[in-house]
């Protein structure tokens, strides 16, 4: 552990040795970039990155009836999908307010494996722990497993070289070896491209990390830090917990709707969202894109014939795109469409932007 007393993941001697310049997140002291984030970020879009995103969270609910006690409780339906697949959901409050979104893995119908995010993971455990039925049981494994995210038109070559799978489905996973430590490979992301997320033991992180690391290089690519990922997700609109989601923010309101199981029977804040549905969230998710030169940033307000009508939830540059961007709250009773013009208050200086519907670029990960 650091002096700032900040979390270390399993390999943080690997990335000093690779040179990268770190920074606390989410509990965590995280590489943020190694070379530069707009070469890495350019790297996924354009051939492979890798990435060390073991600070996430890791818990399995195990036990009789498993995954009907989680598909009681979070947001998505388990039942759409089957054993060897992943799901995408939220673990909301009573009132609706977004505790994290996070991977579940269905395992079998008697055990679920979740990834949250790393400052929630301790939470979620908690909500679920406290209602469980006898007989289920709630374990943390934070540090257990590691997780690397494999990223980039050619994520396949370079887990193909290593001899792990990589004929599935979006979101489906399989349980595979290398070089005799158990992984398992989902064909899961954040970035909008084709690729992969690993899950090695906690005690074989490095060697896997290295063997990654050879091939992401042969491959053209490189290792990737924080800025990178946060760019790629900002430019395809996916939503961060503590700037899109919050317990201040619904999943109607950040667009999240589609991993909610509306049909099903009951899940946590059902009543509560099913009501902002029916009465129409206040505030809507939109993504600006920057039409003068200036940085967008968390926070900043949007303006409607000078009026405010929202906030920045995220903000950066796209090097896709070579201009500034964001995702904002908008007041529903703006009415502002894809298309309109709004005005960003950027410390004093009014910036123009668009209001476009995200992603700002295309998405590739199927």
């Amino acid at each position: 552990m650091t002096d700032n007393a900040l979390l270390e993941g399993p390999i943080h001697a690997v990335h000093v040795e690779l040179g990268a310049t770190f920074a606390p997140f989410g509990g965590w002291e995280m590489p943020v970039q190694y070379g530069g984030t707009v070469g890495e970020h350019t790297a996924v879009r354009t051939t492979v990155g890798l990435f060390d995103v073991s600070h996430l969270g890791k818990a399995t609910v195990a036990g009789p009836g498993a995954a009907a006690f989680v598909n009681s409780a979070l947001t998505n339906d388990l039942a759409r999908i089957r054993p060897g697949k992943a799901q995408y959901t939220l673990c909301c409050a009573a009132d609706g307010g977004v505790i994290d979104d996070l991977i579940a893995y269905y395992v079998s119908d008697d055990e679920v494996f979740l990834v949250p995010n790393a400052a929630n993971t301790a939470a979620v455990v908690a909500a679920l722990r406290a209602v469980a039925p006898a007989g289920v049981t709630v374990t943390d494994e934070h540090r257990e497993y590691a997780v690397f995210a494999v990223q980039g038109p050619r994520s396949t070559e370079v887990l193909a070289a290593l001899g792990l799978p990589t004929d599935m489905e979006y979101m489906a996973y399989a349980d595979a070896e290398w070089d005799g430590r158990p992984v398992r490979v989902c064909r899961t992301g954040y970035t909008g491209e084709h690729g992969y997320e690993l899950l090695p033991r906690w005690a074989d992180a490095e060697p896997v990390f290295r063997a990654l690391v050879a091939q992401v290089e042969a491959a053209g690519g490189q290792a990737a830090g924080l800025g990178a990922r946060d760019t790629l997700r900002t430019e395809m609109g996916y939503p961060l917990h503590g700037h899109e989601l919050s317990l201040d923010i619904t999943p109607n309101q950040a667009r999240t709707g589609w991993a909610v199981g509306w049909k099903k029977p009951e899940f946590w804040g059902k009543a509560a969202l099913e009501q902002e549905k029916t009465d129409g969230p206040r505030r809507t998710l939109l993504g600006l894109k920057a039409l003068d030169r200036g940085v967008l940033r968390q926070g900043q307000t949007v303006l409607r014939d000078g009026e405010p009508v929202g906030e920045t939830t995220s903000g950066t540059f796209s090097p896709s795109l070579k201009v500034g961007i964001a995702l904002a709250l908008l007041d529903t009773g703006a009415k502002l469409e894809p298309g309109d013009e709004v005005e960003v208050d950027v410390r004093g200086r009014r910036l123009r932007c668009e209001v476009v519907k995200p992603p700002f670029v295309d998405t590739k990960t199927k």
